[in-house]
């Protein structure tokens, strides 16, 4: 997945924060192998490796641990282009989070972002979908919650965006500086997998929003489906589905639920896959297994609730397919892993 590219705006704010701070930023950028009119550019991208280089040099140079959360309180809903457009016209809070939910990969494909609304509450879980060193995950976990606490006051037109963020990070050197986020309660080592969750109170993300438009939100909608077809069309599209289907919150996504993101017909994305030389069905048991290796790995269900997060009617098919897989049981596995982890 190094052929993703990243929206560059984004770090065009982070370079104007160093230059405030002091930073020689040309030369940071020299060094990052990053090209000054692509950190400019209005439509201007940068690969994982050059923003995985640029986070480490500019801590380096500041000696700083709190750029992630400065960074996310400069960046407003404006910086979204035609998606924060398309969430300020959102009839609710609940339907702007979809939005930006579904089209996440717009924002930054190396993360996902999951939205779902329960009885009492609804909450965001943000992942990353590539490898990531702990620097530049603690850096995008602080960016994506602080931005996201903003986002939803502005959204609410200044009310207080109460919620609690969940955060996988340890308490950073700064921790104190998340008291002005005066609404939301922070926790920190807490969500397991690698990412952030936060979660809002149902009645917070029913409300109304004040520039509810329908013409202009399915407007924009329409432009982001064009773009992220763009964006999946340049880069690859089996890597894509492979990124979708292994960060899943619940369940596994279905052929028909990601032909939809980009509007496309389930049989159609089929074809598409299959002239990258790949199939759907490989794709999802790759995803699928690796992702139960993980859960297993961290300890935090046990195999029946691993089954059922997968998606399985028991954990007795969870454990044949396991098995297929991986030539030893779920429970088998587990043994090993904790076996290997007292052995260094």
């Amino acid at each position: 997945m190094s052929n993703l590219y990243l929206p560059a705006r984004y770090y065009a704010m982070l370079g104007n924060r160093l230059t405030e701070l002091g930073v020689d930023v040309p030369a940071l950028l020299r060094e990052a192998q990053i090209k000054p009119e692509a950190l400019l550019a209005a439509d201007g991208q940068l690969t994982a490796e050059q923003v995985d280089s640029m986070v480490s040099l500019a801590a380096l140079r500041t000696q700083r641990s709190d750029l992630g959360f400065e960074l996310g309180r400069v960046i407003k809903l404006s910086a979204h282009d035609i998606l924060g457009y398309a969430m300020l016209s959102a009839p609710t809070l609940d339907a702007a989070l979809r939005l930006v939910a579904r089209y996440f990969s717009l924002i930054t494909p190396t993360y996902l972002m999951q939205y779902r609304s329960h009885a009492t509450h609804a909450e965001m879980n943000v992942r990353p979908a590539l490898p990531i060193t702990a620097q530049v995950l603690a850096f995008h976990q602080e960016t994506i919650a602080v931005a996201y606490y903003e986002t939803v006051k502005t959204l609410l037109a200044g009310a207080p965006a109460s919620c609690s963020i969940y955060l996988s990070i340890d308490p950073p050197p700064h921790v104190d500086r998340y008291r002005e986020l005066s609404a939301a309660t922070i926790h920190f080592s807490q969500t397991g997998l690698p990412g952030a969750r936060i979660v809002f109170d149902k009645a917070l993300v029913d409300r109304p929003l004040v520039m509810a438009d329908q013409n202009t939100v399915k407007m924009a909608e329409a432009r982001c489906a064009e773009m992220l077809n763009n964006i999946v069309n340049r880069s690859s599209l089996s890597e894509w589905t492979y990124m979708m289907l292994r960060q899943a919150a619940d369940g596994q996504p279905t052929l028909e639920e990601l032909a939809s993101i980009l509007n496309l017909s389930p049989r159609t994305l089929e074809r598409r896959l299959f002239l990258q030389g790949s199939k759907f069905r490989d794709i999802a048991n790759k995803a699928r297994h690796e992702t139960a290796c993980a859960l297993i790995k961290s300890g935090r269900l046990n195999i029946t609730q691993i089954a059922y997060h997968l998606g399985y009617t028991d954990a007795a098919n969870f454990t044949r397919a396991f098995r297929r897989e991986a030539g030893v049981s779920p429970n088998e596995f587990r043994q090993k892993q904790q076996s290997d982890s007292s052995q260094t």
